[in-house]
């Protein structure tokens, strides 16, 4: 951690500041739509907007945020950011609820959207050692999972504020997101132009990809599979979900989906550590595997209390495969091609993940039915023996 430069510190400020915003909206965005009168296909709509967006955001910057400038293609999208969040807290009307969510930076996954990802994870081998870059990753997803988990606990605050009524309540937060957003336009506006690439491919396109167009092309492909499938069970529709099932509200899955990123942020710092000693792949393999298992179990527990156990339980293991796949992929790419390299897999697995949440808001109506967790556990459970079968043989250097 001390061996990181001030832009590696940047770029973590940044990271969590985001993170905190996307743990709150993760939890709030389902309710809010709900209480202001959208029927669970709506829902899933909007959300499956935020993901398109995002989509198409990501595909812009993947052949120009080298050439336009890295620092200043973050600024813009954290600007992007505050816009969204500004335009839900100050409306509810659907059709510009569809348009802040097309701006790319509402975040329905208390994941990534939009193109911060996929930039920071070209900066981040610039700014860490080859030997440490697994920490480094694991360092960058461990703080973007503790802060989403302070923020999905700061979610509780407008069921239980006394000071507001809960649709104001609900703006409020949404006013926050938008603060934040500016907050990091601010971290990005600091960094140096050691974060930019030193030296410009000869034109920008996705022919970038040269050397290991094949190789990221089959990973984008694999990737957009189990996006497709998480897409069915992003944290928002599980928000939704466990509230149509259980009658519980934001004072109970604030704090129940606060422990779910304590775990996410738990298990980025140990896929690290395992990383080191089974290597990337089969970290990414071996511990998503029984994750899926657990995801097909939660409909089928009778009680509130079973279902959120086997949800921590899964969470522990499911996001493992998040900082070695970052890793891997910029280890197995050129410098030159690694905004490419994760741009085009980031695109193809929020595209995927796109059609996810509409499909299963329309299966929310009944929420006794366990249909979105049987679909993504199969398909997740799919790409995970393909991924290996297909890139057991391709290391990276240091597992050489």
């Amino acid at each position: 951690m001390a061996q990181l430069p001030r832009d590696g510190w940047l770029l973590l400020a940044s990271k969590g500041t985001r993170s905190f915003g996307y743990g709150f909206l993760s939890v709030i965005l389902g309710l809010y739509l709900d209480e202001v009168g959208f029927s669970p296909v709506e829902v899933g709509f909007i959300f499956s907007a935020a993901l398109v967006g995002s989509a198409l955001l990501t595909g812009f910057v993947i052949s120009r945020a080298d050439r336009l400038g890295r620092r200043r293609m973050l600024m813009v999208s954290s600007a992007l950011m505050a816009l969204s969040g500004a335009i839900f807290a100050v409306t509810q009307a659907p059709w510009l609820m569809v348009v802040a969510a097309l701006t790319g930076t509402i975040s329905p996954t208390s994941g990534e959207v939009g193109p911060f990802e996929t930039i920071e994870a070209a900066i981040l081998p610039q700014v860490s050692s080859e030997k440490g870059r697994n920490r480094a990753f694991g360092l960058y997803n461990a703080v973007g999972a503790a802060m989403v988990a302070l923020g999905a606990l700061a979610a509780a605050i407008p069921a239980t504020s006394s000071l507001l009524d809960l649709l104001a309540s609900y703006r409020l937060m949404f006013w926050l997101y938008a603060a934040l957003g500016i907050a990091t336009l601010v971290a990005a506006s600091r960094l140096s132009t050691k974060v930019e690439l030193a030296q410009l491919p000869e034109r920008a396109s996705f022919v970038t990809l040269t050397h290991s167009r094949g190789p990221v092309l089959r990973l984008a492909g694999l990737f957009a599979v189990d996006s497709f499938a998480g897409g069915f069970v992003v944290q928002s529709l599980l928000v939704y979900w466990f509230s149509l099932r259980f009658g519980v509200g934001a004072d109970y899955l604030g704090p129940l989906f606060f422990w779910v990123n304590v775990m996410k942020s738990i298990s980025y710092l140990l896929a690290v550590r395992l990383a080191d000693r089974i290597g990337l792949l089969n970290t990414m393999v071996f511990t998503h595997l029984p994750s899926n298992v657990l995801l097909m179990m939660i409909p089928l527990m009778p009680s509130l209390t079973a279902a959120s156990a086997v949800l921590l339980a899964r969470h522990l293991l499911s996001q493992m495969d998040v900082p070695t796949r970052g890793s891997y992929i910029v280890a197995v790419v050129k410098p030159e091609e690694r905004t490419s390299a994760v741009g085009v897999t980031t695109l193809s697995r929020t595209l995927a993940q796109a059609f996810g949440p509409v499909l299963a808001g329309a299966t929310l109506s009944a929420a006794r039915f366990g249909f979105p967790f049987f679909v993504a556990g199969g398909l997740k459970i799919a790409y995970d023996l393909a991924l290996y079968f297909s890139f057991r043989k391709n290391k990276p250097p240091e597992e050489r």
